[in-house]
């Protein structure tokens, strides 16, 4: 993983937090960072939580400081819907690739650590991952997965949902075992994809038995692209305490208004989860539409978005960037700025059943700082970005845009903004 590897960020750096071993949180100082609603302010991070907010320069410490000025500090993103399993296997196929990707254990945990480090690096400190169990595999991919959750503690918080191809029949007697051994080796979450058994409710059925006997929460891979189905599926879901996600719900997109509007309110009354991938799906490229965001946020339905498919054969450029999500709700959804960044932010956590994240003193230290003054500029333009998990920064991209010289009359009286080199006989950088 060469732009990838784990490591303790910038400890050499003026303006980096002390180095600390994973698991420790020491006192931290965000200065001068401009909060969503326009105030500059300090932020103090200690014990993996806010301890403090205050007017720009008020908190003064000896602690280490960073300097935000320029940057929006937001609550982190969380990503609800990727595949692990699966990611970053695109490179090798195709005419000229030297075959499908590898499926040993060890070389699927060092993909999905480098696929959950791409997307730290962009922002989430929390991914769920749909992972498939069953048929030749059994449970090594799951089981390597959970090895990949454990390199990245510290990092990144990464929850794997066993998925299983078949439930119902003969055929599924085996996977439905695997299931509930998923769960006793650390499945926190159990899901499915019903569209791909013969008896869609029936496998609906089965996993709602074994999220009842341990307390799962579940979430469910499915196109609802079958209104008599997805109703049955409300219904049965109506009473699961932990609450059920269905994703990406892309069918609803090509019903007539009329019958999508039902299952919008089946699913609101159910209080269903629906997780939209608007970066590009996980299904092939006949079928990739988007989740009727409006429609469902309409009727009530609790709508996140998450990114699907991060350069596998589905998706070959995903990119899994929650930013690019919320910019993309944004620009051809039509939602406000806030409404897009809170689907990949704030809302996605409360989805995934994680602690809310404001910054305020008390809250989590589950942080994106990103370079810009407004909210819909850091959705343009979020190229810098500093990431902070636990209280620590865990990741930092930073980008520097340089121009040539230019002796034009036309420009050299616009005081034009500039970043880069002034040494004679610089070209443009990147």
């Amino acid at each position: 993983m060469p732009d990838s590897q784990p490591r303790r960020p910038d400890d050499d750096a003026p303006d980096s937090a002390a180095a600390a071993p994973i698991g420790a949180t020491p006192a931290l100082v965000l200065s001068g960072a401009r909060l969503a609603d326009g105030r500059a302010v300090d932020v103090r991070l200690s014990g993996g939580r806010i301890e403090a907010v205050g007017t720009a320069g008020s908190l003064a410490s000896g602690s280490p400081r960073i300097d935000l000025r320029g940057y929006l500090l937001l609550p982190a993103p969380a990503e609800p819907h990727a595949h692990s399993d699966t990611a970053l296997t695109a490179d090798g196929t195709g005419p000229d690739g030297p075959g499908p990707a590898s499926q040993r254990a060890e070389d699927i945990q060092r993909r999905a650590t480098e696929a959950a480090l791409l997307q730290l690096g962009h922002g989430a400190t929390a991914l769920r991952a749909h992972v498939r169990i069953g048929d030749v595999r059994g449970l090594a991919p799951f089981a390597a997965v959970l090895q990949s959750r454990r390199t990245l503690r510290g990092l990144a918080d990464l929850t794997p949902v066993a998925v299983p191809r078949l439930l119902t029949g003969v055929a599924g007697a085996d996977s439905l075992a695997m299931l509930r051994d998923a769960v006793t080796m650390g499945a926190a979450v159990v899901g499915g994809c019903p569209d791909l058994d013969p008896d869609p409710i029936g496998y609906t059925e089965a996993v709602l038995e074994v999220a009842a006997e341990h307390g799962c929460p579940v979430d469910l891979h499915t196109d609802s692209d079958d209104p008599a189905r997805l109703a049955r599926i409300a219904a049965l879901a109506a009473g699961l305490g932990p609450g059920v996600t269905l994703g990406p719900c892309a069918g609803l997109a090509r019903l007539p208004p009329s019958v999508a509007a039902r299952a919008a309110d089946q699913l609101a009354a159910a209080r269903i989860t629906v997780v939209c991938l608007p970066q590009g799906g996980c299904t092939g490229v006949e079928r990739r539409t988007a989740a009727p965001v409006r429609l469902l946020l309409s009727a009530g339905v609790r709508v996140v978005a998450g990114s699907g498919a991060l350069r596998d054969t589905a998706n070959p450029v995903g990119r899994g960037d929650p930013l690019e999500a919320a910019y993309l709700l944004a620009s051809q959804v039509g939602l406000r700025a806030e409404q897009a960044y809170a689907m990949v932010s704030t809302t996605a956590r409360a989805a995934l059943g994680l602690p809310d994240v404001r910054v305020e003193a008390g809250f989590p230290a589950e942080l994106l700082a990103v370079r810009g003054e407004q909210l819909s500029t850091a959705l343009s333009l979020a190229y810098s970005r500093i990431v902070v998990h636990r209280g620590r920064v865990v990741a930092r991209t930073s980008a520097v845009r340089e121009y040539c010289d230019s002796d034009s009359d036309a420009t050299a009286g616009l005081d034009l903004p500039r970043q880069g080199r002034s040494d004679p006989g610089t070209g443009p950088g990147s």
